[in-house]
């Protein structure tokens, strides 16, 4: 075990990180994405500190495999698009750089500064952006050329107490961003590791907040709880603590009303957990909206109308997500072609639009007569940038 050191202004040496050596942190080399490290050693051989970051290196310590290694590095996203032939910058107010190896992307971000305080969008230093993620088992980064993992804010000893522990202040942490509550549950179910009961009181008391969060978030969050391979697990915490009214109200509404449903609906989220993706979008969403097209749509008479009406009971069922068109589509015929229907190919036109104008507007779409008030239309609210994970 190392310590990393920072010079104050009086010239005393301050501690700030635990350096863990690959004897103490366990990873192994041969787990790391071949394309992670290319990544890391390209940025490294220009002088500019790297690290793979985040959720990838909390699996590798646990011993599982990451689905996507995201990378924190002291470049510019101007000089690390320069450095790679297929990289381009996304992000309007923090720019970050998706770079394309193959078949895989892999999101490279610059440190984040602490400037203008947890909402900045400057880029500042190692110790700065730390600070601005969001738990410690998070917070971790990993070199895979010297097999060193630095941590600043005890996010190892956190990993084998198996607890979450929020680096930002409790009194702000949601606050900020609504967001972190879902991924606080969705960690929790994830690794089994245990929450705090502060933590757990304070997300119970502040999971209104999510109702301002834009459906395109929304929709990114859920997409990530149904592509994990804990879906059903997630879902079940998110229901405890009263938050997946936010994502799902309708699902929520019929779970509290129906034990049945709710007995089918996390059995369909077991199953896509068991089964995995074959890469389609729509397979993940089709687990959303099996149970309730079951008990609506009749599986005889002319197939294209039953489809119409399946799309738009399915569209105005998932609000307010909002996933693209093609998903849906694509996970409503291949819970068709389970009843051995086969749907040709349909053109999406004005008929979408006449037979169900409010499914393209969520906050205009009509609920279940009874639902509670946090399932009303949401106010429109500015968009909020999703910080680093």
């Amino acid at each position: 075990m190392r310590i990393r050191y920072s010079t104050e202004q009086d010239g005393k040496p301050v501690k700030k990180a635990i350096v863990y050596t690959q004897d103490e942190h366990g990873i192994r080399s041969a787990a790391v994405d071949p394309k992670a490290v290319y990544i890391v050693e390209c940025l490294q051989s220009f002088g500019y500190e790297t690290y793979i970051v985040g959720g990838a290196v909390r699996d590798l310590i646990l011993g599982k495999s990451p689905k996507d290694f995201d990378i924190v590095s002291a470049a510019s996203p101007g000089r690390i698009k320069k450095l790679f032939h297929q990289a381009r910058i996304i992000g309007q107010r923090f720019r970050l750089v998706h770079v394309r190896l193959g078949s895989q992307i892999f999101e490279v971000s610059t440190f984040r500064s602490l400037k203008d305080g947890l909402t900045s969008n400057t880029f500042g230093t190692i110790e700065e952006d730390v600070l601005r993620r969001d738990f410690t088992l998070n917070a971790l980064f990993y070199d895979p050329l010297k097999q060193l993992v630095v941590d600043y804010v005890g996010g190892i000893p956190d990993i084998r107490k198996k607890r979450i522990r929020p680096i930002i202040p409790l009194a702000t942490i949601f606050s900020d961003d609504p967001v972190r509550m879902i991924r606080a549950l969705k960690y929790a179910a994830a690794t089994g590791f245990t929450l705090p009961l502060s933590l757990k009181w304070k997300i119970k008391r502040q999971a209104p907040l999510l109702a301002g969060i834009s459906p395109s978030r929304l929709t990114e969050e859920l997409f990530k709880i149904i592509r994990s391979s804990s879906a059903a697990q997630i879902v079940e915490k998110l229901l405890s603590c009263g938050v997946y009214e936010f994502l799902q109200p309708q699902a929520s509404h019929l779970m509290k009303e129906q034990a049945a449903f709710r007995i089918r609906y996390l059995e369909s989220l077991t199953r896509i957990s068991y089964e995995g993706f074959k890469g389609a979008p729509g397979e993940g969403l089709a687990a959303l909206i099996r149970d309730y097209l079951e008990g609506i749509t009749q599986w005889d008479g002319e197939s294209l109308d039953q489809y119409k009406h399946a799309f738009m009971a399915a569209r105005r069922f998932i609000l307010p997500i909002n996933p693209p068109r093609a998903a849906l589509d694509q996970a409503v015929r291949l819970i068709f072609k389970a009843h051995g229907i086969t749907i040709k190919k349909v053109r999406f036109s004005e008929w979408e639009k006449r037979s169900f104008p409010a499914a393209l507007h969520p906050g205009n779409a009509p609920l279940p007569q009874g639902d509670p008030p946090s399932q009303r239309p949401r106010r429109q609210v500015q968009k909020r940038e999703s910080p680093a994970e």
